[in-house]
Formats: structure tokens, C-alpha cells, sequence
């Protein structure tokens, strides 16, 4: 039977519109939730294996000079999802809301997955989301087209919490269920549903942050070879947990195999040449729930952890495999921070890069063609802990800190190519970077009425 005309251009219509999607690739972005630049295999960890992580470098590319967007939550997924760093972004700090969230981004922020979604993606978030509370303007529903998860930081404090949320509906739990396999389990179901289509996940996984949790079977193991801990109590969000360094190296055992269930799976279904997997955390090593960071150097030979500003607080591990297209086994000091992402994944997607961003695309670094921008700097302002501030330029490194009261506290220089741990300040000898610096954070920072260095003490603003 001949077709008609009308059904001969709807099949060809269709066919053109299947071949445009399998051109862009698909993107799943993973980010950790307080994992530090030494917590895996392929940056150094040695008293604990990451074999599936470690396989995104072996068969990619291996960032040594990447940055988080900051040192804390909150303003670090902002920073990823829109784009521009915390002088710019509408979120710079943890801001609760009650009875669940946190504080919303505004209802027309644009956003990776908006701008993807306009570029024929399908989108879902799954993991925690800490952009906006349930119902919110910024609610993740609003951005993605799929959520599963935890909306609020302050809940996914537990890994046994009573409830998370799929897209609006508020699922009820146990109390008793760990939360890392549903959240994998919903993602792993996102990429089935949508192998036929170009798709976008991002994937903010809890672990390994706040309470040392992970089912028993995970810890087992690690427990003689961690016997030194039997008997300290980590205790966080009201639960305790028996010898947290074995929790910690069962969560990352756990946090392994859900990788290599997820590269399985883009095997299996036969879209991994054109899959682009990455993988960083958003922020540095943190000391809360009896986690012992120090014993794992989890931030190898950097200086600080989490809420610091120096490289132990905000330089982050950055893989990215992409069969095919991205050269297995290679290294990059290329400098490069979470606002990045989104003008990279723009590029790739062929879809819009708003003008107003900071970040700058890493396609050549990530396909080894092409000459790539640099920055001309990175920049990071934290209102707790007193203030600070940090910049970093070439191999050049300034810090400020306890700028709530003092705006003209000292800066320090440290010269990254001799001196990864910052421990030897040259601004005595270097007053031109100090200016250098000051220069910098000037011209880095947009004021903000709900970001504002001030001594709380006396209520002065600056």
C-alpha cells in the first residue's frame, strides 16, 4: 500500500527530528554533597577503593584545578545551576525556611535545565535540592521535568528520613529506609524512560555529607580495619552512628557501586558514546557527625575544609567521561569552577548561553580541540564565619577573612604553583597582589540587600 503524501513528510519529519535529537548528547552532571579533593581513588584516597569512579578517569578526563562554587550548600547549587559565581548570584549562604527549605531563587531565574529544556531536553533532578521550598517559586519542579528526592538540606541531614518528595507529591517513609538506593533507583528509571530522547540529569547525591549513616552491611566490612573507632559515637541531625569512619568508608562504597550500576546501565541500554558523564562535589571535607577527615586526608594536600575559603574548603575533584569523544586517561590543570558548567553544557546541547553569565565554556578542554578561554579570575565571597572573601588568578591565590568587621582586613597571597597548602603568605612581599587582589574583589561583587558583610554585633553594615 502506497502512503499518502501527508503521512510520506510526517515520517520523514520525524526520522529528521530523531537523528537532529541523537545528535545532542546526553548530560548527567553528579554532584556530591562534602566529598573533599582526596576522597577518591583517582586523587589520591588509599584507605578505601572508588574502582567506579575511578573508571571516569581512566576512560576520560581528570580536572586537578577545578573549584566548587562554594564552601557551603546552598550558594554552591545556585552557582552550578545559573551560572555566574557568588559576587553575582542571587544565592550566596544557607537560608532556611520553615517549616521546610530553603530560601527560593526568584520564579524567572534562568537555569541549566530551563535553558536545555528550550533545546528539546528532558530533564530531572534527583538527590537534594536546597534552591527552594516545596511549593516555592523556585520549587525543583519548576526547573526539571522530573524531581525525586530531598528538597530540603536540613532534612537530608538524616539518610533515614520519613519523608521525600516526587516532583509536588510528598512521599511518606518508614524512618528506617536509607535514602541513597531510592534516589539512585528513581534516577536509574529517568534514563530508561528517556534512552530515546536527549536528556539532562542532574544527580546531587546526599553522601557524603552530615551523619556517617549507611545500612550495616556497608559498615561491616570496615569495621576491623577501622578498629581504632569502635566506640566513638558520631552523632548528627538527633541519631547516632557507631564508629563513623567505618559509616563514612560504607557510604563511599555504596556511593561507588551506584556509579557503576549507572555506567552499566548506558552500556546496557547502548547510549554510552553518546553519554557525557560528570562528576564533582560542592565543597570541601566537612568534621560534622564524628567524620574524621584528617584520617582519610580527605583533602589531600590542601589547606582547610569546609566553610574555609582556601583550597581545601572550595578546589574540588572534576571527572568527565564521554566515550569517543573525550580521550580516556588524560589530566588537565586547565582552572575552571562550577559556573562553568552551564555555558559547557549550553555549548554542547546547542542551546542558548545567556550573556550574562560568568561561567566560560570547557568544550575544548573536554574534546582536546580548540583553543579554550581562560578566566581572566575566580571569585568567592562566604558571609559566615566573619566574612571572607578569595580570588584566584594564574597561580595566584588571595584570601580575606573576618570582613564583618573589618572590610579592610588583611588579604594574604600564596603562590599556587610552589605552595598548594597555602602555608606561606607572601603579601608582605608582594604588596602590587595585594592591590591586585583588592582590585579583584571590587569588581567581583555586586551588592545584594540579602547578602551583606556586616559586624552582627554592632549591626554595622559594609
Amino acid at each position: 500500500m502506497r502512503m499518502k503524501p501527508f503521512a510520506i513528510f510526517f515520517a520523514i519529519a520525524l526520522s529528521c527530528l530523531a537523528a537532529h535529537s541523537a545528535e545532542k548528547p546526553n548530560i548527567i552532571y553528579i554532584l556530591l554533597d562534602d566529598a573533599g579533593y582526596g576522597d577518591l581513588g583517582c586523587y589520591g584516597q588509599t584507605k578505601f577503593p572508588t574502582p567506579n569512579i575511578d573508571r571516569l578517569a581512566t576512560e576520560g578526563l581528570k580536572f586537578t584545578d577545578h573549584y566548587a562554587g562554594s564552601t557551603v550548600c546552598a550558594p554552591t547549587r545556585c552557582v552550578l545551576m545559573t551560572g555566574v559565581h557568588t559576587g553575582h548570584a542571587y544565592v550566596r549562604g544557607n537560608r532556611e525556611v520553615k517549616p521546610e527549605g530553603q530560601a527560593p531563587m526568584p520564579a524567572d531565574i534562568v537555569t541549566i535545565p530551563r535553558l536545555l529544556a528550550k533545546a528539546g531536553y528532558k530533564t530531572g533532578a534527583f538527590g537534594k535540592w536546597g534552591l527552594g521550598a516545596p511549593g516555592s517559586t523556585s520549587d525543583p519542579i519548576e526547573h526539571f521535568d522530573r524531581f525525586f528526592g530531598y528538597n530540603c538540606q536540613r532534612e537530608a541531614h538524616s539518610y533515614y528520613p520519613d519523608h521525600l518528595w516526587s516532583d509536588r507529591e510528598r512521599v511518606e517513609l518508614d524512618g528506617e529506609t536509607y535514602s541513597h538506593p531510592l534516589i539512585m533507583d528513581e534516577a536509574l528509571g529517568f534514563v530508561r524512560e528517556n534512552r530515546e530522547n536527549p536528556f539532562f540529569i542532574y544527580l546531587a547525591i546526599t553522601i557524603p555529607h552530615a551523619a556517617m549513616h549507611v545500612p550495616e552491611e556497608y559498615a561491616k566490612p570496615w569495621r576491623e580495619k577501622f578498629s581504632q573507632f569502635e566506640g566513638k559515637i558520631g552523632k548528627y541531625a538527633g541519631t547516632e552512628f557507631d564508629n563513623p569512619a567505618a559509616g563514612f568508608a560504607g557510604q563511599m562504597t555504596m556511593l561507588d557501586e551506584g556509579i557503576g550500576d549507572l555506567l552499566a546501565l548506558l552500556e546496557e541500554l547502548e547510549i554510552d558514546e553518546n553519554t557525557l558523564v560528570m562528576f564533582s562535589s560542592d565543597n570541601g571535607p566537612h568534621k560534622e557527625g564524628g567524620h574524621v577527615p584528617d584520617f582519610f586526608d580527605s583533602n589531600g594536600p590542601l589547606r582547610g575544609y569546609k566553610r574555609n575559603l582556601t583550597e581545601g574548603g572550595i578546589r574540588a575533584p572534576m571527572l568527565a567521561r564521554w566515550p569517543g569523544k573525550i580521550a580516556p586517561a588524560t589530566v588537565t590543570g586547565h582552572v575552571s569552577a562550577h559556573w562553568d558548567i552551564l555555558p559547557t553544557v549550553c555549548e554542547l546541547a546547542d542551546a542558548e548561553i545567556p550573556a550574562s553569565v560568568d561561567g566560560i565554556s570547557m568544550v575544548p578542554t573536554l574534546l582536546g580541540a580548540g583553543e579554550q578561554d581562560q578566566h581572566e579570575y575566580l571569585y568567592w565571597e562566604f558571609y559566615e564565619q566573619g566574612g571572607k572573601k578569595a580570588a584566584r588568578w594564574g597561580d595566584w591565590k588571595a584570601v580575606q577573612t573576618g570582613i564583618n568587621r573589618n572590610p579592610n582586613a588583611p588579604i594574604e597571597i600564596y603562590d599556587l604553583s610552589k605552595d598548594i597548602g597555602e602555608e606561606n603568605n607572601l603579601a608582605a612581599v608582594r604588596p602590587d597582589l595585594v592591590e591586585k587582589a583588592k582590585g579583584i574583589f571590587s569588581d567581583a561583587h555586586e551588592p545584594s540587600p540579602n547578602w551583606v558583610f556586616a559586624d552582627k554585633k554592632k549591626g554595622k553594615k559594609k
